[in-house]
C-alpha cells in the first residue's frame, strides 16, 4: 500500500506541475512520456483503482480513467479473465460510492468508461450490464445516475464508433431493440409522476389510440375536449431535483428516438407527457415570475424550465424527422400534431395584454428555433401524408403558420420561416403538375391563403410599412454567398413572390403592379422639384421629413423593380400571349422609366442628402434597367411575332430603350449604373436580336463612341461589355431569317472596322524593320495589351460556340491581333503577367476558333510556345514567379491538352516533343515542389496523351491482336510510354 500511495503523491505532483503556467514544453514533453511508459505497463490499472478511490484531485482522476478507458477500447482481449471480472465489479462499485460527491465530468467519464466495457462484453461477459442500469433508474437515490449510464449507452451501443465489427454493432442495435419497450415505459414513469406530483388537478387519463374513428379525431384536430382540458391544465412548479430528472428523462429520450423506429412502443401516453413539458417553453407566466422575484436562484428555475420546453420539443422533432411512418403509427401522428398545433395556438394566440410578437420576444430563442424545426419538418415529410385526409384543417395550420411568421422577433426566425413557405408552395406546385385535372380544386383551396401570404411579404420588403425593421438589416457585410443581410432578405422575400406568382399568376400581378405604379408616380414626379443652380441641376426637396419619405420611396420602388424583375420568368413560353397585355404595360412603364431618369440625369443631380438621396436615385435608375434586362427573353419572344406582323410598337420600344442606354455609356456615369446599362445593351444585342438594331441612331452613337481613338476609354468591365454587345450585333445570326438575307458581307466588313479600331495601338506594338517605332514605357505597353486582350478574349470566349459563319467572319477580323500577338509573346517571355493573359488569349482562340485558323498557323503557334518554354523559362515561371508565373505553365499546358485531343492526323507530328516538354522538362522541376496546380494540369495533359492518341504506342488495334492471335504485340515509342506510366504511378 505504501508504493500505491507513493505512486499517488507522485502522480498528483506531476499532475500539479504539468498543468502549472510555469511548466515548459519540454517539461510537460517529458512528463507526458513518463505518463504514457506507465500507462502502458502491465496492472496499471490496480494503480489507478487506488488512485481513483483515495484522490480529490480532478487531473488524477482523469488520468486514471484514460488509462482504463484506453485498456478496454484497445488492449481488452488481451486482458486475463480474472483482471477483467475485478474491473467490472470495481468500476460500478466505486461509481455507486463517489457518484455525488464526484465532479459532473469525471462521473460522466467513469459511466463512458463502464459503457465501454458493457460495448464489449454484454451480454455474454457481463450479463447484469443493462439489468443494473435498470436497476439505477428505478431506485430513487440513483435515478439521475441511471439516466446519464442510459443516456451513455443509447449514445455508444446504438451509434457505435468504426473500431467494432459490422456483426457486433448489429448485435448491439438488436439487444438494445429488445429493452425499448421496458426503457420506454420507465421514462414515461418518470415523468408522469414527476408531473403528477406537482401538478394541482390530476391529469385525467388519454384516450386510448382505438377510441372512436379516426375522423373524429380529425375533425377537432385543433381543439379535441380531451386534450384541450388536458393540455390547458396549470403548468406545476418542480423544484429543483424534479427539474434536473426531467431534463435527463428527456435528453434520454431525445436520442432514443433518433434511432429507434415508430412503433406501438412509442405510447400515446409517453407522446402525451412529453407535450405537457413542451408546454414550458411556452410559459410566459413562469418566466416572468422568475424574473420579477429577482434572486438569481429564481432566474436559474425559469431558465431551466424553459430548457425542459426545448428538449420536449427535440424529442418531438426527433419523431418528426422520420419519413418511414408504419399505418399503426400514423394516429398517434395525428395526435402529436393536434398537441403541436395546440402548442401554436397558445404561442400565437392574440388578447389586449399580449401582442403575439411581444409573447414570441419573451420565449426563449432556443425554443422557437426548435418549433420552426418542428414546422419544417411538418411541411417538409409529413404535410403530403397528412393532407390526404379530406378533414384536415391545412387552412387553419397556414393561419397559424402565417401569424407565427410575421410576428417573428428575429430577422433569421424570419428566413426560417420564409423557408417553410417556400417547401409549402414547392409541395403545392408539384401537387398541381401531377394532378393537373384538380388544378382548380386545389388553388381554389388556398388561394385566399397566398393572396395573403404576398400581400404582406410584399409589404414587408417595403420602407412604408416596415420601416423600423428594414433599418437594421446590414447593407455593407457580405456574407459566405457575397450577399448581404439586406440582400438577402429581399432575395428570400422575392422568392416566395415569385413562387406564389407561379400558382397565382392573375392575383400576383394584380396584387404588385398597383404598388410598383405608388412609388412610380413619386420617382417620376420628381422632375417638378428640379431646378437650375450656379453648379447645375439640384432636387429641391430639403425638409428633413420629405427626404426621409423620399428616401423611403426610393428604397421601396428598387425592391419592387427587382420582384418585377424577378416575374419576368412566367410570361414566356407557352402563356406569352396569354399574358401578352400585363408584360407590354410592364415592359413599356420600365422603358418610360429608363429613359425618364437618363433624360433629367438623375443621377448627377445635386440634393440635400447627397450621401443618402444621391445613391437611392443611382439604385433605382440601375435597377429599373435590370429589370428591364430580365424581360429580354420577352422580347426576343416579342422580336419573332413582330417579324411575322411587322408592328412598329415593337420598334419603338427597342429604339426608346437605346434612346435611355446610350447616354449612359459614358465616363461621367457611377460604374453601377454604366454596368447596368452594359449589361443591358448586351442581352438586347445577344438575347433580343432585333434586325434594325444596328440602324438604330443610338446604337450608331455608341459604335462610334468606342471607335473614336480620342473617346476617353470606360471601365475595363464596362469597356468589355460594350465590345461584346457590338460585336455580337454584326456576328450573331438575326432570328427568323434565312441564310441569304443574314447580310453577311457587309457585316464582315463592319466587324472587320470594329476590331481594328479596337486593336489600333496594339498593331503599333508589332516591330517593324522598315520604320522603327519609338519606344514605349513598358507599364503603357502593358496597359494597351491588358486592354486589347481582355477585350478580344472575351468576344472570342462569346463567339465560340456559334454558327460556323459567325465564327468565320470573327476570325477574319482578328487575324492580325493574332498574329501581332505571336510576334510579341517572345519579347515579353520574361513578362509573367503579359505571358498570363496572351497564353489566355491564345487558349481561348485554341478552344473556340482552331478550325477557323486553320492547321498551318496553327502548327506556327504550337512550335513558337514549344521553343520558347525552355527547361530554363519553365524553372523560373514555376519557382520563382509565384502565383503568375504557375498560371502561365497552366495555360500552356491546357493549350496542349486541347491540342493532343484534337481527332485526325494534323497535330500528332508534336506528340514527341508535348511528350518529350512534359517528362524532361516541366515533370522534374514540379517532382521536387508542391505546384498543385501545374501538377493537376500536367497529369491532366498526359491522361489526354494517352486517352486519345494509343494508337501511337500501338499500332494496330485490339481486335486485329486477338485475331491473329499475338501474344503480346510489340510496343512503339515504348520509352516514353513507359515514362508517363511511371510518372502516374509515383503520383500516387
Amino acid at each position: 500500500m505504501a508504493s500505491e500511495e507513493a505512486s499517488l503523491r507522485a502522480l498528483e505532483s506531476l499532475m500539479t506541475e504539468f498543468f502549472h503556467d510555469c511548466t515548459t514544453n519540454e517539461r510537460k514533453r517529458e512528463i507526458e512520456e513518463l505518463l504514457n511508459n506507465f500507462a502502458q505497463q502491465i496492472g496499471a490499472w490496480r494503480f489507478c483503482l487506488y488512485f481513483l478511490s483515495s484522490t480529490r484531485n480532478d487531473y488524477v482522476m482523469m488520468y486514471s480513467l484514460t488509462v482504463f478507458e484506453n485498456l478496454i477500447n484497445k488492449m481488452w482481449l488481451g486482458v486475463p479473465s480474472q483482471d477483467k471480472m475485478e474491473i467490472r465489479s470495481c468500476l460500478p462499485k466505486l461509481l455507486l460510492a463517489h457518484h455525488k460527491t464526484l465532479p459532473y465530468f469525471i462521473r460522466n467519464k467513469l459511466c463512458k468508461v463502464i459503457v465501454d466495457i458493457g460495448r464489449q462484453d454484454w451480454p455474454m461477459f457481463y450479463h447484469d450490464f443493462f439489468t443494473n442500469i435498470l436497476q439505477l433508474i428505478q431506485s430513487p437515490v440513483t435515478t439521475p445516475l441511471g439516466l446519464i449510464m442510459l443516456k451513455t449507452t443509447s449514445e455508444e451501443l446504438a451509434c457505435p464508433r468504426e473500431d467494432l465489427s459490422v456483426a457486433r454493432k448489429e448485435e448491439l442495435r438488436k439487444l438494445l431493440l429488445e429493452q425499448v419497450q421496458t426503457v420506454l415505459g420507465l421514462l414515461t414513469g418518470i415523468l408522469e409522476t414527476v408531473w403528477d406530483k406537482h401538478s394541482v388537478t390530476a391529469a385525467t387519463p388519454p384516450p386510448s389510440p382505438t377510441s372512436g374513428e379516426s375522423g373524429d379525431l380529425l375533425s377537432n384536430l385543433l381543439q379535441s375536449p380531451s386534450s384541450a382540458k388536458l393540455l390547458n391544465q396549470p403548468i406545476p412548479i418542480l423544484d429543483v431535483e424534479s427539474e434536473y430528472i426531467c431534463s435527463l428523462a428527456l435528453e434520454c429520450l431525445a436520442h432514443l428516438f433518433s434511432w429507434i423506429p415508430l412503433s406501438a412502443s412509442i405510447t400515446p401516453s409517453l407522446l402525451t407527457t412529453i407535450f405537457h413539458f413542451a408546454r414550458f417553453g411556452c410559459d410566459i407566466r413562469a418566466r416572468k415570475m422568475a424574473s420579477v422575484n429577482g434572486s438569481s436562484q429564481n432566474c436559474v428555475l425559469g431558465q431551466e424550465r424553459g430548457r425542459l420546453g426545448v428538449l420536449a420539443m427535440s424529442c418531438i422533432n426527433e419523431l418528426m424527422s422520420k419519413n418511414c411512418v408504419p399505418m399503426e403509427f400514423e394516429e398517434y401522428l395525428l395526435r402529436m400534431f393536434q398537441q403541436t398545433f395546440y402548442l401554436l395556438q397558445k404561442i400565437t394566440k392574440d388578447n389586449n395584454a399580449h401582442t403575439v410578437k411581444s409573447r414570441l420576444e419573451e420565449l426563449d430563442e432556443s425554443y422557437i428555433e426548435k418549433f420552426t424545426d418542428f414546422l419544417r419538418l411538418f411541411v417538409s415529410v409529413h404535410l403530403r401524408r397528412i393532407e390526404s385526409y379530406s378533414q384536415f384543417p391545412v387552412v387553419e395550420f397556414l393561419t397559424l403558420l402565417f401569424k407565427y411568421t410575421f410576428h417573428q422577433p428575429t430577422h433569421e426566425g424570419y428566413f426560417s420561416c420564409l423557408d417553410i413557405w417556400t417547401l409549402f408552395l414547392d409541395y403545392l406546385t408539384s401537387k398541381i403538375k401531377s394532378r393537373l385535372g384538380d388544378k382548380e380544386a386545389v388553388l381554389n383551396r388556398y388561394e385566399d391563403a397566398l393572396v395573403l401570404l404576398l400581400t404582406e411579404v410584399l409589404n414587408r420588403i417595403q420602407f412604408r410599412y416596415n420601416q423600423a425593421q428594414l433599418e437594421e438589416l446590414d447593407d455593407e457585410t457580405l456574407d459566405d454567398d457575397q450577399q448581404t443581410e439586406w440582400q438577402r432578405y429581399l432575395r428570400q422575400s422575392l422568392e416566395v413572390v415569385a413562387k406564389v406568382m407561379e400558382l397565382l399568376p392573375t392575383h400576383a400581378f394584380s396584387t404588385l403592379f398597383p404598388v410598383l405604379q405608388d412609388n412610380l408616380e413619386v420617382y417620376l414626379g420628381l422632375q417638378q422639384f428640379i431646378v437650375t443652380s450656379a453648379s447645375g441641376h439640384r432636387l429641391n426637396i430639403t425638409a428633413e421629413n420629405d427626404c426621409r419619405r423620399l428616401h423611403c420611396s426610393l428604397r421601396d420602388l428598387s425592391s419592387l423593380l427587382q420582384a418585377v424583375g424577378r416575374l419576368a420568368e412566367y410570361f414566356i413560353g407557352d402563356v406569352f400571349a396569354v399574358r401578352f397585355s400585363d408584360a407590354l404595360t410592364v415592359v413599356e412603364r420600365l422603358v418610360k422609366v429608363t429613359l425618364y431618369g437618363s433624360q433629367i440625369k438623375l443621377y448627377n443631380i445635386e440634393t440635400a442628402v447627397p450621401s443618402v438621396l444621391k445613391p437611392d436615385l443611382i439604385d433605382v435608375h440601375a435597377q429599373s434597367l435590370a429589370a428591364l434586362q430580365a424581360y429580354s427573353h420577352w422580347l426576343a419572344q416579342y422580336c419573332s411575332e413582330a417579324h411575322r406582323q411587322n408592328t412598329q410598337q415593337f420598334v419603338t420600344l427597342i429604339s426608346t430603350t437605346m434612346d435611355a442606354v446610350t447616354p449612359l455609356i459614358s465616363t461621367k456615369v457611377q460604374d453601377k449604373l454604366l454596368l447596368s446599362a452594359c449589361h443591358l445593351l448586351v442581352s438586347l444585342a445577344t438575347t433580343v436580336r432585333p434586325v434594325f438594331l444596328i440602324s438604330i441612331p443610338a446604337v450608331q452613337k455608341v459604335f462610334n463612341r468606342i471607335t473614336d481613338a480620342s473617346a476617353q476609354r470606360l471601365v475595363d468591365k464596362a469597356q468589355v461589355l460594350v465590345c461584346r454587345a457590338l460585336s455580337n450585333i454584326l456576328l450573331l445570326p438575326w432570328p427568323n431569317l434565312p441564310e441569304n438575307e443574314q447580310q453577311w458581307p457587309v457585316r464582315s466588313i463592319n466587324h472587320a472596322s470594329l476590331i481594328s479600331a479596337l486593336s489600333r495601338d496594339y498593331h503599333n506594338l508589332k516591330p517593324n524593320a522598315v520604320a522603327p517605332q519609338r519606344k514605349m514605357p513598358l507599364d503603357d505597353t502593358k496597359v494597351i495589351i491588358h486592354q486589347t486582350l481582355s477585350v478580344l478574349e472575351d468576344i472570342v470566349e462569346n463567339i465560340s460556340g456559334e454558327s460556323t459563319k459567325s465564327r468565320q467572319i470573327c476570325y477574319q477580323s482578328l487575324q492580325e491581333s493574332v498574329q501581332v500577338s505571336l510576334a510579341l509573346f517572345p519579347a515579353f517571355i520574361h513578362q509573367s503577367d503579359v505571358t498570363d493573359e496572351m497564353l489566355s488569349f491564345f487558349l481561348t482562340l485554341f478552344r473556340g476558333l482552331r478550325v477557323q485558323m486553320g492547321v498551318p498557323f496553327t502548327e506556327q503557334i504550337i512550335q513558337t510556345f514549344l521553343n520558347m518554354f525552355t527547361r530554363e523559362q519553365l524553372a523560373e515561371s514555376i519557382l520563382h514567379e509565384g502565383s503568375t508565373g504557375c498560371r502561365v505553365v497552366e495555360k500552356f499546358l491546357k493549350i496542349l491538352q486541347v491540342v493532343v485531343q484534337e481527332p485526325g492526323q494534323v497535330f500528332k507530328p508534336f506528340l514527341p516533343s508535348i511528350i518529350s516538354l512534359c517528362m524532361e522538362q516541366v515533370y522534374p522541376i514540379i517532382a521536387e515542389h508542391p505546384s498543385p496546380d501545374v501538377k493537376a494540369e500536367l497529369f491532366e495533359l498526359l491522361f489526354r496523351t494517352l486517352h486519345h492518341n494509343w494508337r501511337y504506342f500501338f499500332r494496330s488495334t485490339v481486335l486485329a491482336s486477338v485475331q491473329r492471335g499475338i501474344a503480346e504485340e510489340q510496343m512503339e515509342n515504348e520509352p516514353q510510354f513507359s515514362a508517363i506510366m511511371q510518372v502516374m504511378g509515383q503520383s500516387w
